[in-house]
């Protein structure tokens, strides 16, 4: 070669060759290595044109050398876009006006230098991919140019590569905490979010084992399940407790994977773990709201009945008896009227504390509302007797203490007593409803003792059973000797106008006093007597719809029916209503069924789809009773609701108990959000209809308005729903 010269190629040019070696037989050698070259090779004349075209160029491009040899390589491997920008690139390196892209890299080239830069080559199918291309000028032994060599490698990969490292990097920099460790569980890096939330620098953990951060709340079966599930899936989340650098025990959601080599052995292991502190104090605030009383923190109602039914369950299996015991404070509301809220609420959480001394480790205390407390025994032995005498010394143990003097205002001691009921069960010997039943009757009897009593439901209250056993006799004639009445009582809008009614059922025997609801209505339910009464009353409710729809003032009244969860579950329910509506030739969409939230915790499905089959048939439904049962908002997202129906109990004292209203407020917000309308029962006083119109409930219902009557007697009145208040009948619960 010539000195100073880029490079030569065979040809007509003489060429200085090794020893020992001709001309041609070094010609062949170059060719050779030209044509096995993994990279592309390209070689133009002076204008550009191909001259040569080596095997591996024409794989990467698809071209053959027929394709190309004897075009412009500018034309058929570059972008337009490309190529101009690079040459105005080069054209201020040159301080020359721009030219053509091909003419300003000759005068690059000419000047003896090699052009290496990244480029786009597009394949002959139009694809696109990323290349390295050095393009050197080549000249003959004289030093004169003879063409350009161009050797290019796909670097797809490569600039892959590097995308991954930069979303990996910024990965790496996020708002998680991120450690890294080698297949020893060794510490090899961490970022900026693992420093903030555990208090350790990089340079200080690096080195360090993973187990830095152990917390010691975890036992070793733990993290051997851990490592067992991650060994076997590459793959583990959880929750777990760390240890910051300042000794503080935190809650974390940890997620880990296994990191494998091409050839599948592990290498690391990647964490990426959050502080869930925030997110644990909330979900203990919802349990605590959900299962908690708020002024004494003992359990409510809705976990005591979980608790006993897990002990029947218990029970069952053990054939150990257990007690329910009712405790009512004696004349608190006294205290209460006479000395204020405050103090009866300081009080109660007295009374909470002292329950909790009273019983053993395993039994339950729980504030089922207002000063009525219950206390549910486990584990008092096989034989009833036995277990009656333990029950009983638990209840004088508790009526000793809550007797003794309370100062829960400046220095002054004040007395109460408390009277308690018993009943005892055996597994599941004894209905939920029967077992609270029975203590709430031996509590009244003790009551009517004189109070500051223990009561057993003993044989004594068998009597009233056998009455009961009586009615239920009676009642199984009912329907066929038509003795159930059906009444109706108004339900209103804001501006107090008609815009339906509830129909309520009554039971009048002949030449008796009417029976009250509340003494059949249980009794129909556990019986199964319900089914046959409730689709009475569905097909006297489209029997009335019918008439109406020929009476102008009244077509456009719905009739809302109460339907029992027994009722609901049967199997050909949708189609008895279907078959109701049918007859009477009635708008489904005036009938609306009041369904109780006792019915969504079970067959969940089930109910959804059996709700949706009638809501296809245009009924409308609303929920019952709310707010004194399980319901949440989980659960009514998934029914098709339109209507929430708040309790008389929360309607009775909103104007005087901030409870209640509080409660009034949530739940017709909650109501609002959901797009449900709220209905409010039990409306008997002009302040607490304005409160609930101020508050956004659309829909009343109440002795404000109009008492249960006969449908005959609310036809008479049609129109006539903002009379004055009429006063509650006694002994009924509407």
């Amino acid at each position: 070669m010539t000195e100073g010269s880029s490079g030569h190629i065979c040809g007509q040019h003489e060429i200085e060759v090794a020893p020992g070696k001709s001309l041609p037989e070094f010609c062949e050698i170059q060719h050779a290595i030209l044509e096995s070259a993994g990279r592309s090779i390209i070689v133009t004349d002076t204008v550009g044109s191909v001259i040569y075209f080596n095997p591996a160029a024409q794989r990467m491009l698809g071209y053959t050398w027929s394709d190309v040899v004897g075009r412009e390589a500018v034309s058929i491997f570059h972008l337009n876009d490309e190529v101009e920008q690079r040459a105005r690139i080069l054209s201020a390196e040159l301080k020359r006006k721009i030219t053509p892209g091909f003419e300003v890299f000759i005068a690059r080239l000419s000047r003896g230098h090699t052009d290496e830069h990244d480029w786009t080559y597009i394949r002959k199918d139009g694809s696109h991919f990323p290349v390295t291309l050095s393009v050197s000028p080549l000249h003959d032994s004289g030093g004169e140019l003879i063409g350009y060599l161009g050797i290019a490698g796909d670097i797809s990969r490569h600039r892959n590569l590097e995308q991954d490292l930069r979303i990996a990097a910024m990965a790496f920099d996020s708002q998680a905490a991120i450690l890294v460790t080698d297949a020893n569980q060794q510490i090899v890096r961490v970022n900026q979010a693992f420093t903030t939330l555990t208090g350790y620098s990089a340079k200080e953990a690096v080195g360090q084992r993973a187990s830095l951060l152990k917390s010691g709340r975890q036992e070793a079966g733990f993290y051997a399940q851990m490592w067992n599930s991650l060994n076997k899936t590459g793959h583990w989340q959880g929750e777990i407790w760390n240890r910051r650098k300042s000794g503080g025990i935190y809650p974390e959601w940890l997620t880990i994977s296994e990191v494998r080599d091409e050839e599948g052995l592990l290498t690391h292991y990647v964490s990426t773990f959050s502080d869930i502190t925030e997110l644990k104090l909330a979900e203990s605030e919802v349990h605590n709201l959900a299962f908690y009383d708020p002024l004494t923190a003992l359990p409510n109602r809705r976990l005591l009945l979980n608790r006993l039914d897990q002990a029947r369950a218990a029970g069952k299996r053990s054939q150990q008896f257990g007690a329910l015991l009712i405790i009512d404070l004696d004349h608190f509301k006294n205290l209460n009227d006479t000395l204020g809220h405050d103090i009866g609420d300081r009080l109660l959480v007295e009374v909470a504390k002292r329950l909790k001394i009273c019983i053993r480790e395993g039994d339950t205390a729980a504030r089922q509302g207002g000063d009525e407390f219950i206390v549910m025994l486990e584990n008092l032995g096989l034989e009833p007797e036995a277990a009656g005498i333990q029950a009983e010394t638990v209840a004088e143990k508790i009526r000793l203490s809550l007797s003794q003097a309370y100062v829960v205002a400046t220095n002054a001691k004040h007395f109460h007593s408390a009277s308690i009921g018993i009943s005892l069960f055996c597994g599941h010997d004894k209905t939920t409803d029967v077992l609270l039943k029975q203590a709430d009757i031996a509590l009244y009897k003790g009551k009517d003792a004189g109070r500051n009593t223990i009561r057993f439901f003993d044989n004594a209250m068998q009597t009233a059973l056998d009455a009961r056993a009586g009615l239920e006799s009676r009642l199984h004639q009912a329907l066929t000797h038509k003795e159930f009445r059906l009444f109706v009582q108004a339900q209103v809008n804001t501006d107090r106008e008609l815009i339906g009614a509830e129909t309520l059922i009554r039971w009048q025997p002949p030449g008796e006093a009417m029976v009250p609801p509340d003494d059949f209505t249980p009794l129909a339910e556990e019986t199964g007597l319900i089914v046959p009464i409730g689709l009475w009353v569905i097909d006297q409710a489209c029997s009335h719809l019918r008439r109406w729809a020929d009476n102008p003032e009244m077509r456009k009244l719905y009739l809302a029916v109460n339907v029992s969860a027994r009722q609901f579950r049967q199997a050909d329910f949708v189609e008895q209503v279907a078959a109701a509506l049918e007859r009477h030739r009635v708008n489904p969409k005036l009938l609306k069924l009041e369904l109780t939230e006792s019915l969504l915790l079970d067959n969940v499905d089930s109910v959804v789809n059996k709700m949706q089959a009638l809501r296809a048939l245009g009924v409308r439904f609303s929920l019952d009773d709310f707010g004194t049962g399980y319901a949440s908002l989980s659960y009514l997202k998934r029914f098709p609701f339109e209507q929430l129906k708040v309790d008389r109990s929360f309607i009775r004292d909103i104007a005087t108990d901030p409870d209640d209203a509080a409660i009034v407020r949530a739940i017709i917000a909650m109501g609002n959000t959901l797009r449900l309308s709220v209905v409010a029962e039990g409306v008997e006083a002009d302040e607490q209809h304005v409160f609930l119109v101020e508050h956004g409930c659309t829909s009343f219902q109440g002795y404000l308005f109009g008492r249960p009557m006969p449908f005959d007697e609310f036809e008479e009145t049609l129109g006539d729903c903002s009379s004055e208040p009429v006063e509650p009948l006694d002994n009924w619960v509407i």
